[in-house]
């Protein structure tokens, strides 16, 4: 993605940025009366040699950033990319429907499959209406109650976790935020049907383990899954919210933490520098993984599917 076109940046992009505009505007005074093919080649070394150095030695607290991105592509993005006639459900035939968890049917690799995902919103506007990607409890109960009918008709659930959180206010509590975790937790165990969860950007507590308790757990390579942010974690140990790089060491929440420890089971490369850059490329990147997975999944029975599942999960920490 050009650089241009990137209007958020977080500061350790800001000199890779700067690299690629001045090559932009080389590009753009270039032609046949002034040549400069060689001026911009030797930026064009540069700015791979750049991004390669900064990207090589990223700081946990920095992929958490990267997770965070503005310009990051969400649930409905990929669904665009990966999925063909994608129908949205609705509602949890209780309360009401929860933007912040999108649910439906669509096609994969030939094969209908069910999507559930976190969405986060772009700009004021829809991050209100998304709730800034943090599930009522509503969310939790429709993701459970279509999993629980795809599972009847042995159709495959892929799940994609992009949350701060489930959402912690008085009337989510009121209306029993842990209980529709838990349910949900519950429904995903007894799944008879393949399961495969990605972690697509920022994986936060309980809101983010809710729609993960599947066969396969995928992250993509700058995503993040922890039981808690790493600001949270600070105010908390040391009272003190600008000690987040220290925890976010401390947590263990990148993807190769997370692999070295079982929880993960594949990283997926995302475009080079991150995938905000090239969301084109990330999809098709996780298209690759995702298919891989589910075509080995499917050659299982469905006492089989829920023995694996069962098998990952009791193997965490053992």
């Amino acid at each position: 993605m050009s650089a241009k076109k990137n209007k958020y940046v977080l500061p350790f992009e800001e000199r890779i940025v700067e690299l690629e505009n001045k090559l932009d505007e080389l590009q753009g005074i270039s032609s046949d009366d002034v040549d400069l093919s060689t001026e911009i080649r030797t930026l064009e070394g540069k700015a791979e040699k750049l991004r390669k150095e900064v990207f090589l030695d990223l700081e946990p607290i920095d992929k958490v950033k990267l997770s965070r991105h503005l310009n990051r592509p969400y649930f409905l993005d990929y669904v665009d990319f990966l999925m063909d006639d994608f129908v949205e459900l609705h509602g949890d035939r209780l309360f009401m429907d929860d933007p912040a968890m999108v649910v439906g049917m669509a096609v994969f690799d030939k094969q209908e499959v069910l999507v559930v995902g976190h969405q986060k919103g772009r700009g004021t506007k829809e991050n209100v209406k998304r709730n800034f990607g943090m599930p009522q409890p509503e969310g939790y109960r429709k993701a459970a109650r279509f999993m629980e009918l795809a599972s009847r008709f042995r159709r495959p659930i892929l799940s994609f976790i992009d949350t701060p959180g489930a959402y912690p206010g008085i009337g989510a509590e009121e209306r029993g935020q842990s209980e529709a975790i838990a349910h949900c937790l519950q429904v995903m165990a007894g799944i008879q049907s393949p399961l495969i969860a990605t972690v697509i950007g920022e994986g936060g507590s309980g809101g983010a383990l809710a729609i993960g308790a599947a066969n396969r757990v995928l992250m993509l390579e700058y995503s993040v899954y922890s039981v808690i942010s790493p600001e949270g974690c600070a105010s908390i140990l040391w009272r003190d919210t600008t000690k987040a790089s220290e925890a976010a060491k401390q947590l263990k929440l990148t993807a190769p933490d997370l692999l070295k420890m079982g929880i993960c089971d594949e990283i997926v490369p995302e475009a080079p520098c991150g995938a905000h850059r090239d969301p084109k490329q990330t999809a098709s990147n996780l298209r690759k993984v995702l298919s891989r997975h589910l075509r080995e999944l499917l050659t299982m029975s469905s006492e089989e599917i829920i023995a694996d599942r069962y098998k990952k999960f009791r193997s965490i920490g053992a």
